[in-house]
């Protein structure tokens, strides 16, 4: 379950730097907590009990002592002297997600010991304070005794939709979707700063609720897509994919939207003859108006346009919303008229396909598929990794260290800690001038891994210096990945090269996805902001000081214009 998986990794992370935190604690403090993770790992929770017990004696004001004691007695099923720890964390704000996760636990407590009444209270707190997570709640088995009351069945969103006709299936996934918006949506709490406010969006429920009836399942989807970019926030959208039959499917084509137009960058086999090709119209439609329609259902931050050209290309691959928006004539298959490489103007008929419809985080493309950048006689550093969250290559003739950073992830080899550790020794152990790290395929990760990495930059002072370090950002840099690119803008001397980022340095964020219980569309509410950078700092991006956007000319020909505009400038 995660959240005992999320308790064990707490505890880890609280007891592993005990001499840096606890110098101004009694000395016994130290060695009890070595005790506490001894007992932890016998599993012997009991004994940890005791002694979380003794170390919030010593140390009654540090929270996450308090949960790691309400963790210890749950698990020894000593449920009731839990509850008074977890109520202790949350009153001082622990765990640092959120003193929801407390007041959940308090609710989970009471549920295992059969005090329901009590349970049900505490879970509705939890979600009244933003417990953000409703499946973890659903599908919690320490909540059984509690799940089939009328008040939890409406609070989880639990009704029998088998039983519902169309219009009350989709009011009732519209009704859970609205209010999970109003109750953990961040835009929407602060609506007095913000120009979105609750009572326009509740006129927007409203006026979608009225039209159910004769509007397709695609027309709702669609409206629900847009419902969600009115509060703009990045984060929170309906995702084109899912268990909904409208995003089974889609065209076998990879899309890229450079300077000069939208292209076909990767496809399945029998569609290789379309590689390199520009799209110029579907079904006798200008491609423009097609990406411009669909910018209108694309998520994005307030007044960032760059989620449009990363997300758009990917969207139109879906021909059952697009048929939905009444821009092709079929859900099923399309005309393209493209104008390939050999520089003939022709149409094509391309249908969909259920086997790769979701293909956001494959990188470069499905395994089956081939790509134009493959077709190249030498294609360039940017686009021959880019399935590896993290990776370098040393470029001798330059004194460069090239570092691809293409996820805030772990590799399953190799943590990201180890390898920026890794690549800051092969810097101070070589003649290296400067180091490049791109960005552009970045999308997010988890921003709890970067401190390692981000402290290693500023105490290398071999090349944390204006001329040296260099960062390559595009559309595609976004959530984590823009909370590190932030950092980097911050706290090192990096130049920035490329687009600008397609989100906001400092944005609401976070993913917590629920399946709508009728439609089965999956949907996102995010519910943090992220101030990586000053408060004060409005900018809808963050901008390269050397602007270098994509152009399918150099894309062609296999030049990486970002890495020779550094290297121009570094002479």
């Amino acid at each position: 379950m995660r959240r005992a998986v999320a308790a064990v990794v707490l505890l880890a992370g609280l007891l592993v730097p005990v001499t840096a935190r606890m110098q101004a604690q009694p000395a016994s403090v130290p060695e009890l907590l070595r005790q506490a993770q001894r007992a932890q790992a016998a599993g012997d929770w009991s004994e940890a009990a005791r002694v979380w017990t003794r170390i919030v004696e010593l140390n009654p004001v540090q929270p996450n002592y308090w949960f790691a004691l309400g963790t210890a007695r749950q698990r020894a099923k000593d449920y009731g002297h839990a509850v008074p720890a977890f109520e202790r964390a949350a009153q001082l704000g622990a765990p640092a997600m959120g003193g929801y996760y407390s007041v959940y636990e308090v609710a989970r407590s009471h549920a295992m010991a059969g005090n329901v009444e009590r349970a049900i209270e505490a879970l509705q707190k939890a979600f009244d304070l933003g417990f953000p997570d409703l499946p973890q709640a659903v599908r919690d088995p320490d909540l059984a005794s509690i799940r089939r009351d009328p008040r939890i069945v409406d609070l989880l969103g639990l009704r029998d939709t088998s039983t519902m006709s169309r219009v009350e299936g989709w009011r009732y996934d519209l009704a859970l979707l609205a209010r999970e918006v109003r109750r953990k949506g961040f835009n929407l709490k602060l609506s007095v700063q913000r120009p979105v406010t609750r009572e326009q969006f509740d006129a927007k429920v409203r006026e979608l609720d009225v039209a159910i009836p004769r509007l397709t399942d695609g027309q709702i989807v669609l409206a629900m897509m847009k419902l969600l970019v009115f509060i703009e926030d990045g984060h929170s959208a309906v995702w084109d994919f899912g268990e909904n039959a409208l995003f089974q499917k889609a065209l076998p084509l990879r899309f890229f939207w450079f300077q000069e137009g939208l292209f076909v960058t990767a496809s399945a086999p029998q569609h290789r003859a379309l590689l390199g090709a520009q799209v110029l119209r579907l079904d006798g439609r200008p491609v423009d108006d097609v990406l411009n329609a669909m910018a209108e259902y694309q998520n994005r931050d307030r007044g960032n346009p760059m989620p449009t050209k990363t997300r758009t290309p990917y969207l139109i691959r879906k021909l059952p919303i697009l048929y939905a928006a009444g821009l092709v004539k079929s859900p099923d298959r399309v005309t393209l008229t493209v104008h390939t490489l050999s520089g003939d103007q022709r149409d094509v008929v391309v249908e969909t396909d259920s086997k790769d419809a979701e293909i956001w985080n494959t990188l470069p493309a499905p395994a089956s598929w081939v790509t134009f950048a493959s077709t190249l006689s030498a294609p360039p550093l940017y686009v021959q990794h880019m399935d590896k969250a993290q990776w370098f290559e040393y470029l001798p003739d330059r004194k460069t260290v090239y570092f691809q950073f293409n996820g805030v992830r772990n590799d399953p080899g190799e943590t990201l800690a180890a390898f920026a550790d890794r690549l800051m020794k092969f810097i101070d152990a070589n003649e290296v001038e400067r180091l490049v790290i791109d960005m552009r395929w970045n999308n997010g990760g988890n921003t709890g891994l970067v401190q390692p990495l981000l402290l290693g930059l500023i105490s290398n002072r071999k090349v944390n210096q204006r001329g040296r370090l260099f960062v390559i950002i595009g559309r595609r840099t976004y959530s984590a990945a823009q909370n590190t690119a932030t950092y980097f803008e911050r706290f090192t001397n990096a130049t920035f090269v490329g687009e600008p980022t397609g989100s906001s340095p400092n944005f609401v964020g976070e993913e917590v996805p629920l399946t709508l219980p009728y439609s089965k569309v999956m949907a996102n509410v995010s519910h943090l902001f992220w101030q990586s950078a000053a408060p004060q700092d409005q900018r809808i991006w963050l901008a390269p000081q050397i602007y270098v956007p994509p152009t399918f000319e150099d894309f062609k020909a296999g030049r990486d214009a970002a890495l020779t505009a550094i290297f121009d400038l570094a002479g």
